[in-house]
């Protein structure tokens, strides 16, 4: 599956943009804040319905006008098929394939599918758990319909649990809250053994796209912690109860799940230098993209935004040299560094294309 046309209007710094893609290495030319970022977010919304950096759809819109839209055309075994989001400022979204409008966006996720490495990627090593959850949930959305269903109905039940656990004891809210235990328990079991395999799948080949990338200078460890391992969600909501009480919140389950990400048995956040994290964060995008290569059948769009910094000569090598094999299916990349990005790319193809972006638009270089 490639991108082979862009359609863009309004979308953040970007007022109209037309841009036709090479199935393979696509790059994208630029200083900063000149819509390199932006360009690869209008491909990310029409494979995910939204932006990769969060925030309220109207906030995308360009500023002083009403709205935007993206639309891209893929081919997909020599099959044409369109994607297009429209979003009007006080109206919401629209969210079209092949001209059919969807009547839940959910039912888009894992149709077109896709990895992004940002910078902003840091995140997921230096921030809290929710990050990391986050990460899981959209890697696993766009393998599993069942774990997608069952995430959003634990986020509703436990919502109603918590609102449930203000109110004062009454033999009625007790026995509320047990159907709602019960209800919570019965989604946790999928989403629990859906992220449990998940990193089980993911560490063997973080551990060799890390050696590979780093010149096996360390080892690089990930795994997963739940609750969960510790006994069924209904025991730990019983034992919790009194607790969750006093807290007024629900203190277990898998909504406290993280990953645990490690560089020779230590803390990656505590150890890792930024070289470092880069290289495990690459690692597990890499990989990530595998397991969404395996389970959809056909090659992911892989978009790389700025990654050349904080990394050293061997390990952009390394990267350019991994992504340019067959393995790899189309490649959209961003960097600022013209002499840079060509002495990277042509040691190990000639078949790309090169775009300079200039306040938010894009033109074919050579």
């Amino acid at each position: 599956m490639y991108l082979k046309h862009l359609s863009i209007a309004n979308f953040k710094n970007i007022v109209s943009a037309e841009l036709e893609f090479s199935p393979n290495i696509n790059c994208i030319l630029g200083n900063n804040g000149e819509g390199k970022t932006n360009l690869l977010d209008a491909v990310y919304y029409l494979s995910m319905t939204k932006s990769y950096f969060g925030g309220s759809d109207a906030l995308n819109i360009l500023h002083g006008e009403s709205y935007f839209t993206i639309q891209g055309n893929y081919f997909r075994e020599e099959t044409e098929e369109t994607a297009f989001c429209g979003v009007q400022r006080g109206e919401g979204k629209v969210f079209k394939r092949n001209g059919k409008l969807y009547d839940r966006l959910l039912e888009h996720i894992g149709v077109l599918p896709l990895v992004m490495i940002s910078p902003t990627d840091s995140e997921l090593i230096n921030e809290a758990g929710e990050e990391r959850r986050k990460y899981m949930n959209y890697l696993l959305s766009q393998i599993s319909r069942d774990y997608l269903h069952a995430s959003v109905r634990y986020n509703h039940i436990l919502l109603q649990r918590n609102k449930l656990l203000k109110t004062p004891y009454s033999s009625t809210v007790e026995e509320v809250l047990q159907t709602l235990d019960g209800q919570l328990a019965q989604q946790a079991v999928i989403i629990y053994e859906n992220r449990k395999n998940l990193i089980a799948e993911l560490e063997p080949a973080v551990i060799q796209l890390y050696r590979r990338l780093s010149g096996g200078r360390e080892k690089a460890g990930l795994s997963y912690r739940s609750d969960l391992a510790d006994g069924t969600m209904t025991e730990l909501l019983t034992k919790s109860r009194e607790r969750d009480r006093a807290m007024q919140h629900t203190t277990v389950g898998i909504h406290r799940d993280d990953i645990i990400m490690q560089l020779d048995g230590y803390s990656l956040r505590r150890i890792g230098s930024q070289g470092q994290q880069k290289t495990f964060l690459l690692a597990l995008k890499l990989a990530q993209y595998e397991l969404l290569k395996q389970h959809s059948g056909f090659f992911p769009i892989l978009l790389l935004d700025d990654i050349f910094d904080k990394l050293d000569e061997n390990r952009m090598q390394q990267l350019i040299s991994l992504t340019a094999q067959e393995s790899f299916g189309q490649i959209l990349l961003t960097d600022s560094s013209k002499v840079r990005l060509n002495a990277m790319v042509k040691a190990f193809t000639q078949d790309y294309v090169i775009f300079t972006a200039e306040k938010g638009t894009f033109y074919a270089t050579t």
